[in-house]
C-alpha cells in the first residue's frame, strides 16, 4: 500500500458512509430527514394522543392481546357449542365439581336432555346420592351454569344375572345389595 491509495475504510466509517447514502436516498425521493415517528408527535394543536391512530388508552379494546380462554369460548358461542362443552366439562371436572369423596364413590355415566344419570358403586351410596341430590345439583349449576342438568339419575350396581340357561324358577332371586 502506498501513501496516495486511501486507507480501507473500518466499520465505523462505512457505517457512517451508509447512513449518509441512505440520507441522500431519501431527499432525492422528497422525504425530509427526521420525518417518520417523530413527525406525528409534531401536530399542529393536538396531543400524541389525538396524533396516533389507533391507539387504544388505558383500557383493553379490540386491538388488544386477548385471553385464550376468552376467544375459545367466543367462537364456541358462535358456531352452538355451548351445550356440548357444558357437558363435557361436567364429566371432565367431576372430581371439582361434587368433590372427591363423592367422585370415588359414583361416576356420570349419561346427560341426556337435562338428565345426569350416574352410577354409584353401592346401593348404600346411591341412596346417600338421593339425599344429597339437591346440593349436588346446585354444586353442578355453579359449575357449568343453570339449566344444563334439572335433574339426576341416580343408580347403585349392576347385578349380575342369575338366568342360566333355558330352566330357572320364577321369584326374587338372590337376595343381596344389588340397587
Amino acid at each position: 500500500m502506498t501513501d496516495d491509495e486511501p486507507a480501507e475504510p473500518t466499520g465505523y466509517e462505512l457505517a457512517r458512509k451508509a447512513l449518509e447514502d441512505a440520507r441522500a436516498a431519501a431527499r432525492a425521493a422528497g422525504k425530509s430527514v427526521g420525518q417518520g415517528r417523530s413527525s406525528a408527535r409534531k401536530t399542529s394543536g393536538g396531543s400524541r394522543r389525538s396524533a396516533r391512530r389507533g391507539w387504544s388508552g388505558p383500557r383493553p379494546d379490540a386491538n388488544d392481546p386477548q385471553p385464550l380462554g376468552r376467544l375459545a369460548g367466543q367462537i364456541a358461542r358462535s358456531r352452538g357449542w355451548g351445550d356440548r362443552i357444558s357437558e363435557g366439562s361436567i364429566f371432565g371436572s367431576w372430581d371439582t365439581v361434587v368433590g372427591p369423596d363423592v367422585a370415588g364413590h359414583a361416576r356420570p355415566t349419561v346427560l341426556r336432555d337435562g338428565v345426569l344419570h350416574i352410577q354409584a358403586e353401592s346401593t348404600a351410596w346411591a341412596t346417600q346420592l338421593r339425599l344429597m341430590q339437591q346440593q349436588i345439583l346446585g354444586k353442578i349449576a355453579a359449575a357449568v351454569g343453570n339449566g344444563v342438568v334439572t335433574s339426576l339419575r341416580i343408580t347403585g350396581p349392576r347385578a349380575p344375572s342369575w338366568r342360566k340357561g333355558e330352566f330357572h324358577v320364577r321369584g326374587r332371586g338372590p337376595r343381596d345389595t344389588y340397587g
